[in-house]
């Protein structure tokens, strides 16, 4: 189950969540996504492979918006709350700048503290239900979050991106907004973690595949036209660089995932690695 919490939490964060059951797959790959991920684990320990490298999160994980796939790896049953987050939406929870977790996830201990997240997981695991868990969630979210320097820059920048589909000309952004291009950049790199020009980027890529029908056959050529990609070249240079697979290999695997689990939880974005 999902819901939007209150104000003014909702100009942060897109749903809370509460996933609990056998994964799909043992192992999942998240593409980049225009947002960030907050999970508070409740169940076995996950995995995450980023890049060479492969953690075990037993607590929970922050994952600030990424640039490049990750592998979670799944215990069988899996319990967790977690939080979708508009990419300018963890700043206000963060003690430091979202650049240094770029593309790397961390333990949520490392982000809240040992034993304030050892209290939270206890008041989560004593609650009776789903919907108590949340509310439990967001009262922790509300009590945490602060104020941020340059947190309405980006977040009207970012929502310009947003409502064009990554199709806006990054300069006009920050002259629009009275900044120089640089001010801008650092801004974005300190609360979201990537630049405004690579958050296009990942908006464009999202917003191309998720409105694909993979159900029915898919003329990549009028699909990077479309999108306004150069050529089909260019769109098929930006599928590698954001999934590791050519269209046609993702095509294939979005297919297996739905035939194999047609309505899961967990399908729309992510792929099964295994």
């Amino acid at each position: 189950m999902s819901r939007v919490p209150r104000p003014p939490l909702d100009g942060l964060i897109d749903d809370l969540y509460y996933l609990a059951g056998a994964p799909p797959y043992a192992r999942l790959m998240l593409p980049p996504m225009p947002g960030a991920l907050l999970i508070v684990n409740l169940g076995a320990p996950f995995r995450i492979r980023a890049g060479a490298g492969t953690a075990e999160y037993a607590d929970g994980c922050v994952v600030t918006t990424p640039t490049r796939a990750f592998e979670f790896g799944y215990p069988p049953w899996t319990r967790s709350v977690g939080v979708h987050v508009k990419p300018w939406g963890l700043a206000p929870f963060l003690p430091m700048p979202a650049a240094e977790l770029s593309d790397r996830p961390v333990t949520l201990e490392q982000v809240w503290g040992r034993p304030a997240v050892a209290e939270l997981r206890d008041r989560l695991a004593t609650a009776d239900r789903p919907h108590a868990m949340l509310t439990v969630l967001e009262q922790e979210l509300r009590r945490r979050l602060g104020e941020t320097t340059g947190l309405g820059l980006v977040r009207r920048a970012s929502r310009v991106i947003a409502a064009t589909g990554g199709a806006v000309a990054i300069g006009g952004l920050s002259e629009a907004a009275g900044v120089s291009s640089t001010h801008l950049a650092q801004r974005f790199k300190a609360l979201i973690g990537v630049t405004p020009k690579r958050l296009a980027r990942t908006h464009r890529f999202a917003t191309t595949v998720l409105a694909i029908d993979f159900a029915a056959p898919v003329d990549w050529g009028d699909v990077a036209a479309g999108a306004g990609y150069f050529d089909q070249a260019h769109f098929g240079h930006e599928f590698r660089d954001f999934t590791g697979l050519t269209p046609t290999r993702y095509a294939e695997v979005r297919r297996r995932f739905l035939r194999e689990h047609p309505g899961s939880a967990l399908d729309g974005w992510s792929l099964p690695a295994d």
